[in-house]
């Protein structure tokens, strides 16, 4: 067995509990090289930014000029692209390509901090890039960079599920276009604060994530007590570095960390499911709100309120009061639609049994792996 090959193999599967101590440290570069390369796409964004405006800030009020609407386009577009390109940096199968990919974004993201940072001063430009950078290498050694990727690859691959979980939401989205067009939720996001409404979005959020959290610990609690293991060979692992070793007679007993990493696993894939439905969802109330909503309207239902909107220290001519009520209404469907999911049995058929069959067969994978690494001789062993 190839120990590259099945550590590779491992963190594809979302599992970097199950490799050794020291494993996950090595071949930093080029694992982290998708998230590097995305990272890169936003620092080449703010150059383009900062040539067209000769500001470090986007400060958009009122009527935009020709430029500043490709500015507003480029906000748009530079989060599919960055997926995009870290989608195509993690299609790349030689670690000599990812480590290039990965050193080529690190230079772009260098460079972005001298022509186009977030502030004027290049020393803070350079502090903050190096402190992105250093997050990401930080999360790709801890597994939780593998963790991630493996729970967005698994919500692209059932995008069709999501299509489920929004024809699901209707009900609710009917419910809250009756605090949309109320004129007590509109002054309730006028004058709340920024700071009070990512307090009682995370609080929403925190439920939310509690509700999935304590229904997969049930669920998955028999895979990771029993001792027994099926027996024969799992179809699952043909073709894996696994396919030819020795299963263990019993299965190996699951660690605390092993533990988590499972319950974390299947948590973030469902989260970032419904996370993609509340999202889709607050798009649609904003986009709603951009048709319908007229100068006359907003000073009625805000009492007078901007017709500026603040986003990630950005001004846009998008009212405020238009911006956190979409935010809102989103954080109000991602606690339903988790709720909803927990006791649904057609979702847990279709998207949470298929995950927990896929975390069976890379437990049986982790058994013969550790029998494996304590036999002095394996056959076929490299």
């Amino acid at each position: 067995m190839q120990r590259i090959e099945a550590h590779a193999w491992f963190l594809r599967r979302g599992l970097p509990g199950v490799l050794p101590p020291g494993a996950l440290a090595r071949r930093l570069w080029p694992r982290a090289a998708p998230a590097l390369a995305a990272f890169a796409v936003f620092m080449v964004n703010s150059i383009a930014v900062v040539a067209l405006t000769d500001e470090h800030t986007i400060d958009i009020a009122g009527e935009p000029t020709r430029d500043e609407w490709f500015i507003l386009a480029l906000l748009v577009l530079v989060l599919p692209v960055a997926a995009a390109v870290g989608w195509w940096v993690c299609r790349l199968d030689s670690l000599r390509s990812r480590t290039v990919a990965a050193a080529v974004a690190v230079l772009t993201s260098v460079l972005g901090a001298v022509f186009g940072g977030p502030t004027p001063r290049i020393g803070i430009d350079l502090v903050y890039v190096g402190v992105v950078i250093a997050v990401i290498l930080a999360l790709t050694a801890t597994g939780v960079g593998a963790i991630l990727g493996w729970a967005l690859d698994a919500t692209a691959h059932n995008l069709a599920l999501a299509g489920s979980l929004f024809v699901r939401a209707l009900p609710v989205m009917l419910l809250t276009v009756l605090a949309f067009f109320n004129t007590y939720m509109w002054l309730m996001a006028s004058l709340v604060s920024r700071t009070r409404l990512w307090l009682a979005l995370g609080f929403l959020g925190l439920l939310a994530v509690a509700f999935v959290t304590s229904a997969t610990v049930e669920r998955v609690r028999p895979m990771l007590t029993t001792t027994e293991r099926p027996s024969g060979d799992d179809p699952g692992l043909r073709g894996t570095p696994f396919e030819g070793l020795r299963a263990p007679e019993q299965r190996v007993p699951v660690t605390r960390i092993e533990r988590v990493n499972v319950v974390f696993v299947l948590v973030a894939s469902q989260v970032l499911q419904v996370l993609m439905v509340a999202i889709v969802t607050g798009l649609i109330f904003f986009v709603l709100g951009l048709i319908l909503l007229s100068p006359a309207l907003l000073a009625e239902w805000t009492r007078n309120g901007s017709s500026d909107g603040y986003l990630l220290g950005m001004t846009l001519p998008v009212p405020q009061a238009l911006i956190q009520i979409s935010m809102f209404l989103g954080a109000l469907t991602f606690m339903y639609i988790s709720a909803r999911a927990v006791g649904d049995g057609d979702y847990r058929a279709e998207f949470l049994d298929p995950l927990i069959q896929d975390l069976r067969v890379t437990l049986d994978a982790r058994d013969r792996y550790r029998l494996a690494d304590e036999t002095p001789v394996v056959p076929g062993n490299a």
